[in-house]
């Protein structure tokens, strides 16, 4: 049976939603201010906090945001009078997962509740199930089109998440070490542009990057992706369909002469942020291995 904190200083109001939510089966309890409230969450485990927005002591806002801070798995509906709309709009920028006006709470109030519950509930047994995850492992084959990369890089970041392989500023350095692989295995790889080219003249390297994306052969190259991902370390292996290269010509990209080189960047960021990065033979392959932190 779900636990409900109602949080209002209004000894009326405060009792007529804690009868609208026992009716639903729900076992209630209450606190007449935001102070009460983070009280009672300390010792008491609870699935939603139903609270009004003004209050003495804490309102609503700065209730919706300690508790996103100290127990972020508990969703807060807050109960909306005439004249805290603005406030209520803030609350839920803050972190507040919906509201019900007071004037309509006992038509609303029962679907709302029931409906943050269940979405609730399906994310606290999904991390529950994500413990038991061991490894994930996927597989992309993308068009030379870099809009697709950062939803690509997202969906791998989940992955770090759910293996909490890596901290946030962590998952930062993979996301861009990730960026500039992809990148360079459709610019250098598939379509075959110059670094030089874009220390040059960036305009014409960028009409020539558009240009060759409509021919032949270079319109039907693909950048393959593998990606495996587990508690212990993440390896990304991306290939694109080019001719390749020599990766013994590659320049050190920590040489500080190369520093200020378009050509080097990706390169030097790609090796600073993984833990491991090799080539394959030909030079159209490249694995990066990101370790636990």
């Amino acid at each position: 049976m779900a636990t409900v904190l109602v949080v209002d200083d209004v000894a009326v109001d405060r009792r007529l939603a804690e009868k609208l939510l026992a009716k639903e089966g729900l076992t209630v309890f209450s606190a007449a201010n935001g102070r009460e409230a983070l009280d009672f969450l300390k010792d008491q485990q609870t699935d939603l906090v139903l609270t009004d927005i003004q209050m003495p002591e804490m309102d609503g806002l700065q209730l919706v945001q300690e508790i996103r801070s100290k127990h972020p798995a508990v969703p807060v509906i807050l109960m909306t009078a005439h004249g805290s709309e603005e406030t209520a709009v803030e609350a839920l920028q803050k972190g507040a997962a919906s509201y019900v006006p007071k004037r309509n709470l006992a038509a609303d109030l029962p679907e709302t509740i029931d409906s943050v519950l269940a979405v609730a509930t399906a994310c606290r047994h999904e991390k529950r199930l994500l413990e038991c995850l061991l490894q994930t492992e996927s597989r992309f084959i993308l068009h030379n089109d870099t809009s697709l990369i950062p939803p690509l890089i997202g969906h791998l970041e989940n992955n770090l998440k759910r293996m909490q392989l890596c901290d946030e500023n962590g998952l930062i350095r993979v996301a861009v070490a990730l960026r500039e692989a992809l990148i360079n295995a459709i610019y250098h790889g598939n379509l075959e542009l110059s670094s030089h080219l874009l220390e040059q003249d960036e305009k014409l390297f960028y009409a020539q990057l558009e240009e060759r994306r409509r021919q032949e052969p270079y319109q039907d190259r693909r950048v393959h992706i593998l990606a495996k991902e587990s508690h212990h370390e993440a390896m990304y292996v991306i290939r694109d369909e080019g001719f390749g290269f020599d990766p013994a010509t590659l320049p050190d990209p920590t040489d500080p002469a190369n520093l200020d080189k378009v050509s080097g960047r990706g390169l030097l960021l790609i090796r600073t942020f993984m833990d491991e990065v090799h080539h394959n033979n030909e030079g159209n392959e490249i694995t990066l291995v990101k370790r636990c932190d």
